[in-house]
């Protein structure tokens, strides 16, 4: 049985809908007969193309831009509402690789290959290969990346000088346990780590599967069986609890990638482990305090070597969109080669959306400006495995998510468990037997369908 196939009924689409309730509109643009309407995340490399977007009005009278910016799990909850149930408010929607292949088999988005290998000099094929075939169906891209991901281990390069630590290309999860315990000082508003502990399933979750999977865990045996309350997977969350609580930044239960990217960027935090497109804010002087004091390193492994995750942000075009032709247009300017010129020479070149283009590290500007972490970005996202994501085989793919449909809900409610023990409000072990519940119906469904 292939997985992340299923259509999402009606039920979901009611639930999504009932979430996004409470989510909120950013940035809007003008109101004429050709708007088109766009819903992306709340980064800062979206920010940026909100920013540089009047260029884009400029070059194509007649359109108009309108932009609904939303946090992370805001975005998730109104795009899945909007795309799963024809609601056709968006014209472009900032999907992922987990959403992509899922939603087109479904028939929700519409084949933007079509559209590539219409548009002169757009060079589809300059993606790099695993991120152009995580957002493929059937050999075809229905989203195109503006920027990819991993994750790696980020920290400061002066304090681990003056300590006389070396950290390795490949450390341990042991190694970076001891360093965090070694520089956290509440005193001096010092933390050893920062880690996400925010729920959500592109919060917690995300950082924590990659632990999970380098410890030797799985969210599901072969047979769909669910192993949460595993040793391995106890192990992996306890150790990961158990860090961010003793050594890690204030009020982790509540912190996500915007969180630890301000503590860090601030020098509030000696490491923190989280994705590689981080780097825009933190090598960016007006956002950071410690540029040029950042040193890199491979996400740290027990037993699974290169357990980085693989992800991106990546723009699509709902099948239910009004006004297809002009959302490709916007699409093609802010995911072509020129935008990332653009962003380079306007905004400077360490906020170039990275990890799309295999041309972008062949530009002699962002060479010099991404030395000490272009060349690890790059090689993260070409060892990211996600058919093969574990230490032990698994039925599903994916790396820090689960490409069935399922996931977005029980990722959720996974990670609320997990929040609530970082925030100390209930033990690992409990946590984990609640969230085996959840994985078990899950599971079953699997089983019953095979």
């Amino acid at each position: 049985m292939k997985t992340g196939r299923r259509v999402w009924g009606a039920a979901a689409a009611a639930l999504c809908l009932l979430v996004s309730g409470c989510a909120g509109a950013g940035a809007l643009g003008g109101s004429g007969e050709r708007t088109v309407t766009i819903a992306m995340v709340s980064n800062s490399q979206m920010q940026d193309a909100i920013k540089l977007a009047p260029a884009f009005e400029a070059e194509n009278p007649g359109i108009d831009l309108k932009f609904v910016s939303l946090s992370e799990n805001q975005a998730r909850a109104k795009i899945t509402a909007s795309t799963a149930t024809g609601g056709g408010e968006f014209d472009v929607v900032m999907i992922s690789n987990y959403e992509t292949p899922q939603w087109a088999a479904n028939g929700w988005l519409t084949n933007l290959s079509e559209y590539a290998d219409k548009t002169p000099g757009y060079d589809e094929d300059d993606f790099i290969p695993s991120i152009k075939t995580s957002l493929s169906y059937e050999d075809s891209m229905y989203a195109v990346p503006f920027y990819g991901e991993s994750s790696f281990l980020m920290y400061r390069k002066d304090l681990f000088d003056q300590a006389g630590i070396t950290v390795p290309e490949d450390p341990t999860w042991q190694e970076v346990a001891g360093w965090a315990a070694q520089f956290d000082n509440p005193d001096a508003k010092m933390a050893g780590i920062c880690l996400r502990g925010k729920p959500g399933w592109g919060e917690v979750l995300a950082p924590l599967n990659t632990v999970i999977n380098t410890f030797g865990g799985r969210w599901y045996d072969e047979n769909w069986n669910a192993q949460l309350t595993s040793p391995q997977v106890e192990d992996a969350v306890q150790f990961y609890v158990d860090t961010v609580k003793e050594h890690g930044q204030p009020g982790p239960a509540t912190s996500g990638f915007g969180e630890c990217a301000t503590q860090f960027a601030q020098g509030n935090t000696a490491m923190w482990y989280d994705a590689t497109s981080a780097v825009s804010v933190l090598e960016d002087p007006a956002s950071s305090k410690v540029v040029g004091n950042i040193g890199y390193a491979k996400a740290p492994k027990v037993e699974k070597s290169d357990p980085g995750w693989l992800y991106t942000w990546a723009l699509g075009i709902p099948e239910s969109a009004k006004n297809k032709d002009d959302a490709w247009k916007f699409i093609s300017w802010m995911t072509n080669k020129d935008y990332i010129q653009k962003v380079g020479t306007e905004l400077g070149w360490s906020r170039v959306p990275p990890g799309s283009r295999l041309s972008t590290y062949e530009i002699s500007e962002y060479q010099e400006a991404a030395q000490a972490f272009g060349p690890i970005t790059l090689e993260s996202i070409n060892n990211a495995d996600p058919k093969n994501p574990t230490v032990q085989p698994v039925p599903y793919t994916g790396v820090q998510f689960l490409t069935i449909p399922e996931f977005q809900d029980l990722g959720t409610r996974v990670s609320q468990q997990i929040s609530a023990a970082i925030a100390g409000q209930k033990s690992v072990k409990e946590a984990l037997e609640q969230s085996q519940q959840y994985a078990e119906v899950v599971g079953k469904t699997y089983q019953e369908n095979r």
